[in-house]
């Protein structure tokens, strides 16, 4: 069960601690909306924005899971490039979760590694790409995240690839939460589609929990 109460402790905690709403969505593996309604209101609040938690921590704790959950993304990536009939020359994984899973998918195919960390805060400058990894000037990318909620982080990252000189050709995720299959021009494919159908894994009900798998 997913309690809002819990959510909403854990929420406040990294809140505390000084991250920001974006750092805490990507812990949570929830929206920004939801992270500011759980500081904000909690549980006690008005009706929650729509939203699926997604938790892989099962993933997460153990290297060689990531490398296996890596080997099917692997797959994915290799199978769209051939029906697009293009060559990629980097991986970019967006900081932070979709890194784990970049490094491994650019060792399996054999390209450049590159690092995007997203703006503190949505919408505003201050993307990069890390200096301590590969350049993405003049390469065909492939963009790997771990969870599309909204797509502001990848269309943001879009955005810097391009201004870095590289052009993005396809986006990855473990699991995408919206009904997008492109982002700002770019094919777009998850492993896993998860929607909330017509209610939210915050409640509205006297439970506000959400048995979930």
């Amino acid at each position: 069960m997913v309690d809002v109460k819990e959510l909403a402790r854990q929420a406040r905690e990294l809140n505390g601690k000084g991250l920001s709403d974006r750092d805490i969505a990507d812990e949570l593996h929830v929206s920004v909306d939801t992270v500011q309604y759980l500081i904000e209101q909690g549980e006690d609040g008005g009706l929650p924005p729509s939203d699926v938690k997604i938790g892989w921590r099962t993933l997460g704790v153990s290297g060689t899971r990531i490398a296996l959950m890596s080997d099917i993304l692997t797959d994915i990536v290799e199978e769209e490039l051939e029906k697009m009939g293009v060559e990629a020359q980097a991986v970019l994984g967006i900081a932070l979760n979709g890194v784990p899973f970049a490094t491994y998918i650019s060792e399996n195919l054999g390209l450049d590694l590159a690092v995007y960390k997203p703006p503190i805060e949505r919408g505003k400058a201050g993307g990069s790409m890390s200096a301590n990894y590969a350049s993405v000037s003049g390469k065909k990318v492939v963009v790997v995240d771990d969870v599309l909620t909204t797509g502001a982080t990848v269309d943001e990252a879009l955005k810097d690839v391009r201004e870095a000189g590289g052009e993005p050709i396809l986006i990855v995720v473990i699991v995408n939460k919206s009904s997008r299959n492109e982002i700002g021009g770019v094919p777009m494919r998850g492993l896993i589609r998860a929607r909330s159908m017509g209610g939210t894994i915050l409640g509205g009900g006297p439970l506000h929990s959400f048995p979930y798998h």
